[in-house]
């Protein structure tokens, strides 16, 4: 789900057609005048004032290529190897083949006429939309994660109206600084010490946008599509049956605080465009956490997190008994800041609460939520439908850093004195009785939805982001693999695995699925985890070289839109719009390589402590996972019986206890 960093391969696009536009680029720039990084701030409440146009690469960056369809097919048995027998991969292989020279390249042709004929887009953007629009499953746990922020590094500030404060005025800069278009471009930098620099600002922002990419790749930088931040702020998904639709406004001032299961609102830009004074937005939200007014006895929120055609025939109700004007407030508010009550210290309860909380005190429509609960732990909860996380972790640094190096209310600021009661609006529902007992049914299923998930957490400090690096293993490929150990140590057996990979180096990017489960990877466990180990140390240390390698390998080609699942998505969609049978779309073992057991997503950043999600299928596990400077850890979510979590979780340290001892030269111990 979660991928802070795009790997972008250095002979990307090396045609003659490209070296022609980066000789063009030469030729517009002969005269670069002087700029600051940054120039002297014109408006106070901008984070920063890029030189650069914020959306200045998107009208030329490269589209999300379509994957030579043998290739596809040789990834796709090359993934399906490690799950299946000899006997089902051979039958699947025939059927893949036949698919290959047959029905596919049909469905393939298609698929490049329509996608020639949609070059503002990607072949996979409509399709993908449309997969989480059309889902009628709940979002909590189906859909939604969640990341939560690590505290203020000063203590005197990690306090929950303190930092609601702070937050929120660095998130209006954030929202400002965006649609003024002065927000930096979201650029990957191969080569930081080349590209990161003024001289290269002063260079591409004098480009016209249709070439501006080119001349970003004449200095190995690649900027990233950021077509998704638009819906970042002032959105939400509306319920509609069949099909949910987005909706945002911009023109709304205003944001929405949840306290309590009710719903407050008040402008946070005054009539001139400027963000509200700090000390006011401060009064405001103090005197919300101070409002002693009881949680309402039918709290509408809830029913955010019912079946979607359920909640669209309920919002009608709501809409029919007038209520149409609260539910717009709601619906164009800049985001939800939600105030709870409550302050879980153990991990699980920290899960519990960020992931889902009691159902009252949410609104899971909403693009985010920025949730802070009674000590000022704050996490973000984001609706997926509308982007990945790219949008989402660029807002949670920015504002992470801005909050906490430019804080603009401290420990001994008083709120302004001004009468919140008369600007701060209570929103009331009009609720009938079918609505109401509407109300009680969902919270009875929410109650029995979240209350079969299970989550456990694992924290490791023998191993770091510098020791792998130190025994030359990618750190990413060491936790994919202890986590596929992990779940051979409980089951004896390898399956589908899923890695969230960012495509957003292309226009319209989302995501292409990596494959982390690699025959590398099942030859390095099983050599481990043999009764008798018979391997040698070197042997086993080569193990694990060949999983780091590959797996890097199979990172780059997924960012480079190199994977085979999201090809293989749009020709399924594609045939089941056209109506065409294909047996490849029927093969059992299809539907076994895409019921995903192991639902993985990492996200590095100084920002973030841990995220999570629920698993995908019922049998399967969730696994949100970071390896940092001076920690390892994993954030676990599954459903009883089906799955155990806590063994889970004590089979992943084994398996980094396995993976430590063959990094200091010795050879594991079975257990």
């Amino acid at each position: 789900m979660l991928q802070s960093k795009i790997l972008v391969g250095r002979n990307y696009l090396q045609s003659s057609c490209l070296k022609q536009r980066k000789k063009l680029c030469k030729d517009i720039v002969k005269r670069i005048p002087q700029a600051n990084h940054y120039s002297t701030l014109s408006d106070p409440d901008f984070l920063h004032e890029s030189i650069v146009p914020t959306e200045h690469f998107q009208k030329s960056l490269p589209r999300l290529p379509i994957p030579p369809l043998e290739k596809t097919c040789e990834r796709y048995l090359a993934a399906q190897e490690v799950i299946l027998t000899p006997e089902e991969l051979q039958n699947t292989a025939v059927i893949t083949n036949y698919f290959k020279n047959h029905d596919g390249q049909e469905l393939n042709n298609i698929l490049i006429a329509e996608d020639k004929k949609n070059k503002h887009t990607s072949y996979v953007t409509e399709a993908w939309f449309d997969m989480y629009l059309k889902a009628r499953e709940s979002v909590v746990l189906n859909y939604n994660p969640f990341i939560v922020f690590h505290n203020d590094p000063k203590p005197e500030y990690q306090n929950q109206l303190l930092r609601a404060t702070n937050m929120l005025v660095s998130s209006m800069k954030y929202l400002k600084t965006y649609r003024s278009k002065v927000l930096e471009p979201e650029v990957f930098h191969l080569n930081p010490g080349k590209s990161d620099n003024l001289k290269f600002r002063n260079f591409v922002r004098r480009l016209p946008e249709l070439i501006s990419w080119y001349g970003a790749y004449w200095y190995k930088a690649f900027p990233l599509d950021m077509s998704q931040y638009f819906r970042l702020f002032n959105s939400t998904r509306i319920p509609k049956h069949g099909k949910d639709e987005l909706f945002t406004d911009e023109s709304a001032k205003h944001i929405l605080v949840m306290r309590n299961g009710n719903y407050y609102i008040f402008d946070v830009f005054d009539r001139d465009g400027m963000v509200l004074a700090p000390d006011v937005m401060m009064a405001h939200l103090d005197y919300i956490l101070k409002d002693s007014r009881p949680a309402p006895e039918y709290p509408v929120g809830v029913l955010t997190s019912e079946n979607r055609d359920t909640w669209a025939t309920i919002r009608q109700q709501l809409l029919n008994s007038g209520n149409e004007n609260t539910l717009q407030l709601i619906d164009s508010a800049a985001f939800v800041l939600t105030l709870d009550d409550c302050a879980p210290t153990d991990p699980n309860d920290i899960t519990k609460n960020f992931l889902h909380g009691d159902g009252k005190n949410r609104w899971f429509d909403k693009s985010f939520s920025l949730i802070f609960d009674k000590e000022g732990v704050a996490c973000v909860n984001f609706e997926h439908s509308w982007g990945d996380g790219v949008a989402v972790v660029r807002y949670i640094n920015e504002i992470y850093k801005d909050s906490t190096e430019n804080p603009k209310v401290h420990p001994d600021t008083k709120p302004a004195t001004v009468d919140s009661s008369q600007i701060v609006q209570c929103l009331d529902f009009t609720l009938d009785n079918n609505v109401k007992e509407a109300i009680k049914t969902a919270k009875i299923n929410f109650d029995k939805h979240v209350g079969a998930l299970d989550q456990h957490h694992l924290e490791y400090f023998k191993i770091t982001k510098k020791t792998a690096k130190e025994f030359r293993m990618s750190p990413d490929a060491l936790m994919q693999l202890a986590i596929q150990m992990a779940y051979y140590k409980q089951y004896g057996k390898f399956v589908a695995t899923y890695e969230s990979c960012s495509t957003a180096a292309f226009k319209h990017g989302r995501t292409e699925t990596m494959r982390p489960a690699t025959m590398y990877t099942k030859q390095a466990v099983e050599m481990i985890c043999k009764q008798n180990i018979t391997a040698s140390q070197l042997e086993l240390g080569k193990a694990l070289m060949n999983c780091s390698d590959l797996h890097n390998k199979l990172t780059k080609d997924a960012a480079m839109g190199n994977g085979f699942d999201r090809h293989l998505f749009a020709l399924r969609n594609l045939a089941e719009k056209n109506g065409t049978k294909t047996e490849m779309f029927s093969d059992p073992n299809y539907a076994k390589i895409n019921h995903i057991i192991l639902s993985t997503s990492t996200v590095g950043s100084p920002a973030i402590n841990i995220g999570g999600f629920a698993p995908v299928v019922r049998d399967g596990y969730g696994v949100g996972y970071s390896i940092e400077d001076n920690r390892i850890g994993y954030n676990v979510t599954s459903y009883p019986p089906d799955t155990n979590v806590q063994d889970f979780i004590e089979c992943l340290s084994e398996s980094l206890d396995d993976i430590y001892e063959i990094f200091h030269g010795r050879i594991p111990r079975q257990s």
